[in-house]
């Protein structure tokens, strides 16, 4: 590869550089690739199974392998992120590079009936690792930032969640509300759709979604949008429904689903780490608030953390 090549910018959700692509292209392989056509699916698939032997094949080897055709294999380098097939395959060649090196992590074996507890604390571990992984390399800070920055200025901020993802709606507006932002989750969606009713400009609206498509969660994102406020989706489905109605766009990993191990759960764990880094870059942002906020709840429930009274003989 020349100096020049090396300088070159592959450009995906996040902007990342060639150094950086071979972690985003396989976190947006595992993505993206349930939102596919089958086609489509079978070239994400080839590309991430055999790197190295995909970045050898001309656009039309490509096309012959996975039984497809060189536009669906243009399309695919597409929709993961990069402008045409040449940048793919430099993508490719760089995560070859990196699993030679033993760099990357293997994909973690799924977990049987008969697996003994050790065995399975071990594969979890290893796929939570995984899923953490991926939505780090996948999540775009630019979008990341302006969510920062539309909740760190709200008059109130709405989330809405259902299932699953309304545990993770629910622990962002408790952090919200203990650095003395208004927020409030709702899980009933008639609930959130007359509360969506009420915003306006200078509000924002949290949508979490591992799909993309929960009717429940999009209906009031949309009345929010269209009041005026400010929206966010959080979901594993970037190309989804929830984000026509969405002005910032949170990416989570599609984490695997086993027959253990369904996809609402598994996704929660990105779903968390998301609501994470949106929570702390809101408290950098509103420091001198946040810390004396954090600090007077933290000593109003110190008591709760006292180690009980011995119990005394009558």
């Amino acid at each position: 590869m020349t100096d020049k090549a090396k300088e070159t910018f592959i450009t995906g959700s996040g902007g990342l550089p060639v150094g950086a692509a071979p972690d985003v292209l396989a976190a947006k392989v595992r993505t993206l690739a349930p939102s596919m056509t089958r086609s489509m699916q079978r070239v994400a698939e080839a590309v991430a199974a055999d790197p190295a032997g995909c970045a050898a094949l001309t656009v039309t080897g490509l096309a012959e392998l996975t039984s497809t055709s060189e536009a669906t294999v243009v399309r695919t380098a597409r929709a993961l992120g990069y402008s045409g097939y040449r940048d793919l395959r430099l993508a490719l060649a760089g995560l070859a590079a990196q699993r030679r090196s033993g760099r990357a992590p293997a994909l973690t074996a799924d977990i049987a009936v008969d697996d003994p507890l050790e065995d399975v604390v071990a594969k979890l571990a290893r796929e939570e690792q995984q899923t953490l992984a991926d939505t780090a390399a996948a999540l775009d800070t630019a979008q990341l930032a302006a969510a920062v920055a539309a909740v760190a200025a709200a008059r109130r901020t709405d989330l809405y969640g259902v299932g699953a993802s309304a545990l993770v709606a629910h622990d962002l507006a408790q952090k919200l509300s203990r650095i003395g932002l208004v927020a409030q989750a709702h899980s009933d969606p008639h609930l959130a759709v007359t509360s969506a009713v009420q915003l306006r400009p200078g509000d924002v609206a949290v949508a979490v979604t591992h799909s993309g498509a929960t009717s429940d969660v999009i209906e009031p994102l949309r009345a929010a949008f269209d009041r005026g406020a400010t929206t966010i989706a959080l979901t594993g489905r970037p190309d989804g429904p929830v984000a026509r109605c969405a002005d910032h766009v949170l990416t989570t990993s599609t984490a695997r689903e086993t027959e253990l191990r369904p996809a609402a759960m598994a996704s929660r764990t990105s779903q968390l780490l998301v609501v994470d880094c949106l929570f702390t870059g809101v408290c950098q942002r509103t420091y001198a608030a946040a810390a004396p906020a954090l600090a007077a709840s933290y000593e109003a429930l110190a008591h709760r953390r006292a180690a009980p009274r011995p119990r005394t003989s009558r």
